[in-house]
């Protein structure tokens, strides 16, 4: 028995009345079938609804021959009527994203010709494919005409054509269609054979905002938002910009520029530090000229400094330099020799150490967990 489809005559419809002729034990819960319902199903890129059916819950909903199947947490009693209450801020929620998803497309599909390849509705944002290269600025411009589509507040007319009416209607597909196909019409900006649920008018969509835009199989795929996720999106960068703002003292129009500066002044500090670093280095090391073996330890050195250091004293002391940093129980090292192969030695020290590294012969570096005079103490 097929059931009756209300959310296609009420898109809007939160509550409602059914009989319940149907109810079947599964592995996951109760697979329940009704003479008429508002809950849509799983498809078209768009999730199954969900909201409570007699006073149990519902899980998911698919459709199979006609025939929609509800899967509760509980069972109905086969030939009652019972009231049917819709998650409807997740209804509207994935409404405004369809909707919006077909503005865009229908957009896109009118300027470059391009075809929607994929849509999926995530649980913050939506990705749509499409099949052929966009430049931002394109984009920027598509995602201008889409929000004054909806500032038009422009009715949306759903429905199924004749046979003999369809040949004459231009819709847009992916493939050719067998009758009966739903069409989905935004006049003046798309027209598009779907199965999903919409919105009344294009005002109700709120605001449509693409968030990215990446290369896929020689198209592209959007990642965008639309409606209250749109206004969430948005409020939440706002809400980041303004501490930005308080901590640059810039106005938050200017953010970007300040954030600039600082960059400028950072990489100016970098440099300077660096240089002194450097100094410093070379001080250490002139005070090892011809000591021979050389152990030292030296705070504070990140990587780059550490082998800098290390081998800076290997050029002037005559001998083997072991350079470690950092505090007890966890050192990194770097072991720098003009001449020989320190590999041997490495290892031995990394085994008597609890570390680990490697490198070239003349020059190894990793790490080791142990103390300061145990470190000192492998050395003597």
């Amino acid at each position: 028995m097929e059931t009756r489809k209300l959310y296609y005559e009420d898109g809007h419809l939160r509550s409602f009345s059914a009989t319940v002729v149907g109810c079947t034990k599964t592995d996951t819960g109760w697979q329940i079938a009704l003479d008429a319902t508002a809950f849509y199903p799983e498809g078209g890129g768009e999730a199954a609804d969900s909201g409570v059916l007699g006073g149990v819950n519902v899980l998911d909903v698919q459709e199979k021959e006609g025939q929609i199947l509800h899967l509760c947490d509980g069972p109905l009693e086969v030939g009652q009527t019972v009231t049917g209450e819709i998650d409807w801020a997740k209804r509207f929620d994935l409404m405004q994203q369809h909707t919006g998803e077909h503005i865009i497309s229908g957009l896109l599909y009118d300027k470059f010709g391009y075809m929607n390849t994929g849509f999926h509705v995530g649980t913050d944002r939506m990705e749509v494919d499409f099949d052929g290269p966009v430049s931002w600025a394109d984009l920027m411009e598509v995602e201008r005409k889409a929000n004054e589509a909806v500032w038009a507040n422009i009715p949306l007319e759903c429905w199924i054509p004749s046979p003999e009416e369809l040949p004459n209607i231009f819709y847009r597909t992916k493939r050719e269609l067998p009758w009966p196909v739903r069409i989905v019409r935004i006049p003046g900006y798309d027209t598009c054979a779907c199965c999903g649920i919409h919105v009344k008018t294009t005002g109700e969509v709120g605001l449509i905002k693409i968030l990215s835009c990446t290369a896929l199989r020689g198209g592209v795929r959007l990642e965008m938002v639309c409606g209250s996720r749109a206004y969430g999106h948005i409020a939440a960068i706002f809400e980041e910009n303004r501490k930005v703002s308080q901590a640059f003292s810039a106005p938050m129009h200017a953010t970007g520029e300040a954030a600039q500066r600082m960059n400028e002044v950072l990489a100016a500090e970098k440099s300077r530090a660096v240089g002194l670093q450097n100094q410093i280095l070379e001080s250490v090391a002139q005070s090892y000229v011809n000591r021979g073996n050389v152990i030292h330890f030296e705070p504070g050195l990140d990587g780059s400094a550490l082998r800098a250091l290390a081998d800076k004293i290997a050029e002037v002391c005559g001998g083997l330099a072991a350079v470690f940093s950092g505090e007890d129980g966890n050192y990194a090292y770097c072991l720098a020799q003009r001449d020989g192969d320190l590999r041997e030695l490495n290892k031995a020290m990394t085994a008597a150490l609890n570390g680990r590294g490697g490198g070239k012969p003349q020059f190894q570096q990793g790490c080791v967990h142990a103390t300061r005079d145990e470190i000192t103490a492998f050395w003597k």
